[in-house]
């Protein structure tokens, strides 16, 4: 047996209804109400997905409405859409895009290499020729038959061998700090510290 909530009042008892309950505020609200949910059943048409994003972990497409303005477009999530197919055509769309700028750019970069490489193969300054001021010697080599300071320069990071005789006359200063660093000084035991070592 089930209990029924709304009940016939009797005719001669005035009707009690949530309708009359409320008040003119919540009456004049009624009719939108009704509005409101004859829009939600109307359906709406996505005419097509302009943007993705993802909010709080959850994927939402920007929709294009058909037969509505660009004003009217809308977040919608992903869980609420019926329209796998344009969805997956923006998806492609954008793969596309993302592929067609990566290869635009290797290209650039690809271009750019090559000019940078024949700069580098013919136009490449080398050491003193750079002109950029010295600032230490790191290294030494005599590797190709003629001894070669490797030249640190300042506000350079790039380091050039350069032949010793031309350190020698350019800057003489920064040879000379390259070997003093690398003295080193041997003391010889006089004739007196022999003689005690013996003993």
């Amino acid at each position: 047996m089930s209990m029924s909530l709304t009940t016939e009042p009797p005719n001669d008892v005035p009707a009690v209804t949530e309708e009359s309950k409320m008040t003119t505020v919540e009456k004049d609200k009624k009719p939108d109400d009704v509005e409101e949910e004859e829009e939600e059943e109307e359906e709406y048409v996505v005419e097509k997905v302009l943007n993705r994003r993802v909010v709080k972990g959850r994927v939402e497409y920007l929709l294009k409405w058909k037969g509505f303005s660009e004003e009217d477009n809308t977040w919608e999530p992903e869980d609420n859409l019926d329209c796998p197919d344009l969805i997956a055509e923006f998806l492609q769309s954008q793969k596309s895009a993302h592929e067609g700028k990566r290869k635009a750019a290797g290209d650039a970069e690809g271009d750019e290499s090559k000019t940078k490489k024949k700069k580098d193969d013919t136009e490449k300054l080398r050491g003193f020729a750079r002109g950029l001021d010295p600032e230490r010697i790191i290294g030494a080599t005599d590797s190709t038959g003629e001894l070669m300071f490797l030249m640190k320069w300042k506000n350079s990071d790039e380091a050039d061998l350069v032949p010793a005789k031309e350190a020698n006359v350019k800057c003489p200063q920064v040879v000379i700090s390259f070997y003093e660093e690398r003295l080193t000084w041997h003391s010889y035991p006089t004739e007196d510290e022999k003689k005690d070592d013996k003993n």
